[in-house]
């Protein structure tokens, strides 16, 4: 669908969503890189970006109308919204949006068509949507410092305006927007002391240059630009600007960062807002409706969350303490988990780059143990590889648990061991995450799995009924062979694994298995498939003396 032109739609918003999005990934290393100060807050760029997939995630798929679709993304940036220039972001992108719904009522969808002389209202609509956004930010700082993302907002509000006012359409209102940005962004090195110091732009205002970047891009249709437009780093300056004090930017600041969503009643926040600003710096608040988004930089982080209790309900309490952060090793930006079922697996999961928690039969991981590996992992972004079917469950609540903290979590659904091992193998840590999940899913959805084992019991199986001591072929999760010893069954599953193709096989060994078994099985691959690869490690799983899978 074609979304460039001159009236602002519910498809508007949601391709500005997603390229949006797109952008901050690709910018958020470099928007982490500005920062001159190394802690949670300043993590800027992934606070963004975590902020901006909060806002995607909360729009609902299907028809809606353009107030019902900038009322739920607004409402998921606030929800979602991390650090300071994140909380800054969702009350500039709440007030946008509320603005622009109520100087656009429209009875009818617009999605598909353009109203009558539409052009003029919207590009004066859309500019008074981001003095009115630009405002609104400003409002909720309780010390607003120039030199950050505000005049980054500020500045691009102001070119808007004049532009609408000149009579230029909504697109080239939108790029006078960004080229003023742009100029603002570069002037904050001489705003602030810190900054020129450091030899770096604002981290928060780039991000923004990067939000109003992708709304440019989608109104006129050129699509984005080649670099993301982060200005690279420029010499460090020794000469001192008056410069604020005691703000995020400053290493001498609080101790504490505090953050909570807050159900408070409106009328009261002016007030709790002063008096936040009297225990600390740094202070955000922003919201509506009775729900607020609260942040603050203190030294006393039990008073800061008792002002909150004086008036409403404060809840999802995220406390940092900026020392422990500032002396951590670097955390990767995504991390793999898998759940690996022996010793010997889980050395083979650790050399290819993954966090592991131990599991298998008789051991299932459990909730708790996935979610203290996402803590440890310290990385914003996850994958899980659960290699058991009983564990995809308590992948899934794990990944539901994580993401109420900001994290994106994807869960690959492996339900053998050699799944999890060729998902692993192709994972590229510089694909986009995305793209990361669809490489590991297809890597794991065309390897076949098998395996053999003992039965301990009698039972009935897909294959027939079973006795104590027989050896059974499992191919795809079910029983499809009853056989009287183990070299039988494991070459009925080759066969049936090989039966639908492959070049790769990979046998992983369990605890004291029989070397003559192995020989068995590698002899008759060669001996009906010599086209086919055979790879042998040692797994050390307890139950079933082997595991195997063919891509």
């Amino acid at each position: 669908m074609d979304v460039s032109g001159e009236v602002l739609t519910t498809a508007v918003l949601r391709a500005w969503a997603r390229t949006a999005l797109s952008e901050l990934g690709r910018a958020r290393v470099e928007i982490d890189e500005l920062n001159v100060y190394p802690v949670p807050d300043g993590d800027t760029g992934t606070n963004l970006y975590l902020t901006w997939e909060a806002a995607c995630e909360a729009l609902p798929e299907g028809e809606l109308t353009f107030a019902e679709a900038v009322q739920a993304f607004g409402r998921g940036a606030l929800l979602g919204a991390r650090g300071n220039s994140g909380v800054i972001t969702s009350q500039l992108v709440r007030a946008c949006g509320l603005r622009l719904a109520e100087n656009l009522p429209r009875d009818q969808d617009t999605s598909s068509g353009v109203l009558a002389d539409a052009r003029m209202s919207e590009a004066v609509a859309f500019a008074d949507a981001l003095v009115f956004a630009a405002d609104a930010a400003y409002s909720a700082v309780a010390q607003p410092v120039e030199g950050t993302m505000l005049t980054v907002a500020r500045q691009a509000a102001n070119a808007a305006l004049e532009a609408a006012n000149d009579g230029q359409g909504l697109a080239e209102v939108c790029l006078a927007a960004v080229a003023a940005a742009r100029v603002a962004l570069t002037k904050t090195t001489e705003q602030l002391e810190v900054l020129r110091r450091a030899g770096v732009v604002d981290a928060g205002g780039a991000g923004l240059v990067v939000i109003l970047g992708a709304m440019e891009s989608v109104l006129s249709g050129r699509g984005p630009a080649a670099t993301s437009g982060v200005p690279a780093r420029v010499p460090p300056q020794e000469a001192s600007i008056p410069g604020e004090a005691g703000t995020d930017l400053d290493p001498d600041g609080p101790a504490y960062e505090v953050m909570y969503l807050l159900e408070a009643p409106d009328e009261q926040i002016g007030d709790f807002r002063q008096q936040l600003a009297g225990l600390g710096d740094s202070v955000v608040v922003v919201g509506g409706d009775e729900l607020w988004n609260v942040h603050v930089h203190t030294d006393d982080v039990g008073a800061t969350i008792e002002l909150g209790i004086g008036i409403g309900r404060p809840y999802r309490i995220r406390v940092t303490h900026f020392a422990d952060m500032a002396h951590r090793e670097p955390v990767p930006n995504r991390a793999v988990i898998a759940v690996a079922a022996g010793d010997g697996l889980a050395a083979l999961f650790t050399e290819a780059g993954a966090v592991v928690v131990q599991g298998g039969p008789g051991r299932r991981c459990s909730t708790g143990e996935l979610l203290k590996a996402i803590e440890r992992s310290g990385a914003p972004e996850i994958v899980l590889l659960p290699n058991d079917n009983d564990s995809i469950a308590v992948a899934e609540a794990a990944a539901t648990a994580a993401r109420q903290d900001g994290i994106r979590v994807a869960v690959i659904p492996t339900r053998a061991q050699v799944q999890g091992l060729a998902a692993i193998a192709v994972h590229d840590p510089e694909r986009s995450f995305d793209d990361a999940v669809v490489q590991l899913s297809a890597a794991a959805g065309q390897t076949r799995h098998g395996a053999v084992t003992i039965a301990v019991k009698d039972a009935w199986t897909m294959a027939g009924t079973c006795r104590i001591g027989d050896a059974l072929g499992v191919v795809d999760g079910d029983f499809t062979l009853i056989t009287d010893d183990l070299k039988t069954a494991a070459t009925g599953v080759v066969d049936r694994l090989l039966g639908g193709g492959g070049e790769l096989m990979t046998v992983v060994t369990g605890r004291e298995v029989d070397a003559e078994l192995v020989d068995a099985v590698v002899r008759h691959v060669r001996r009906i498939r010599r086209d086919v690869d055979v790879v042998v490690y040692d797994g050390g799983q307890e139950r079933y003396p082997l595991l195997i899978g063919v891509e």
